[in-house]
């Protein structure tokens, strides 16, 4: 007949059988939680490569997706210089060796014409080629309607001893002889020489545009009669 254990040899084994369940239950019981719980430094570590990752995709705020056009440059051409003609030419007159003036005006069968006059103001001759760059300013420097278009052939250089003058004629018509009404008056004229970057500015002696029709010619020798 097999020997019975004691009590004392059965209280033991139980209590290790005890100890074995336990430990089974709480290793389940870990397995059925999220990684989060299990590992909280590893949750926070996978939100921040999310987070960098959107950022190097382009989702936040920083240099690259804030980066805007850049300010208007202050040098840009207006729309009388562009309207001038360009010169390349090494000794072509400048603003700063010209001086300019408006006549009075020219009137008959509705058109309506006034000279500009450049004048070789220094010590060494210069060359005119094309047409200047002409539009309308108004008392606070604002452009008045749009710059003169040119009209006829381009021409021939005209080179300017000192003192020396060449024209344009600007043009245009009479209040009424067109049904498309008349632009404000002008308070000066602003012109640039061809090819030059700076102008020059006459007072306008009452041009007003109207029709619409406003035209500048190219520069011929000589100051108009």
């Amino acid at each position: 007949m097999s020997p019975q254990p004691s009590p004392r040899h059965t209280r033991t084994l139980a209590a290790a059988l005890l100890a074995v369940t336990a430990a089974a239950a709480l290793t389940a019981c870990q397995d059925g939680k999220p990684d989060s719980a299990k590992s909280p430094s590893s949750a926070a570590s996978n939100s921040s490569s999310s987070g960098a990752a959107s950022g190097a995709n382009g989702g936040g705020t920083g240099a690259g997706a804030q980066h805007t056009g850049g300010s208007v440059d202050s040098g840009q051409p207006t729309a009388a210089r562009g309207a001038a003609s360009t010169d390349h030419s090494s000794n072509r007159c400048t603003a700063a060796s010209l001086r300019m003036s408006l006549g009075q005006p020219d009137q008959g069968a509705g058109n309506i014409r006034y000279a500009l006059t450049f004048t070789n103001s220094g010590k060494a001759s210069c060359t005119l080629r094309g047409f200047p760059g002409v539009s309308l300013l108004a008392k606070n420097g604002q452009s008045v309607g749009k710059p003169a278009t040119r009209q006829g052939a381009a021409g021939a250089a005209v080179t300017l001893a000192p003192g020396k003058s060449a024209h344009a004629v600007l043009h245009t018509i009479a209040e009424g002889t067109k049904g498309s009404g008349c632009w404000p008056a002008g308070a000066s004229v602003q012109a640039y020489p061809p090819g030059s970057k700076e102008s020059m500015t006459a007072r306008a002696s009452g041009l007003q545009v109207c029709g619409d029709e406003f035209g500048v010619t190219s520069l011929t020798p000589g100051a108009a009669a």
